[in-house]
């Protein structure tokens, strides 16, 4: 079953979530970059997976899918 993985900035826009399957918030990460990578390696490793990153405003900024 695809899971599908995402990167979202908190209400204050000064950490990232990572959710799965648009559930509440496995981690908090200061840094973007780092909840980027962090994201793309659960999802490799549990692949069919999709990861989708969002900008500061929420709008979809990128799509990968493992």
């Amino acid at each position: 079953m695809l899971k599908k993985y995402a990167v979202t900035p908190n209400v204050d826009v000064d950490g990232w979530f990572i959710t799965v399957d648009n559930v509440a918030p496995t981690a908090l990460y200061t840094s973007k970059d780092a909840a980027i990578e962090k994201a793309k390696q659960v999802a490799k490793e549990n692949s069919p997976a999709k990861l989708v990153i969002y900008d500061q405003h929420k709008n979809v900024e990128e799509e990968l899918s493992f």
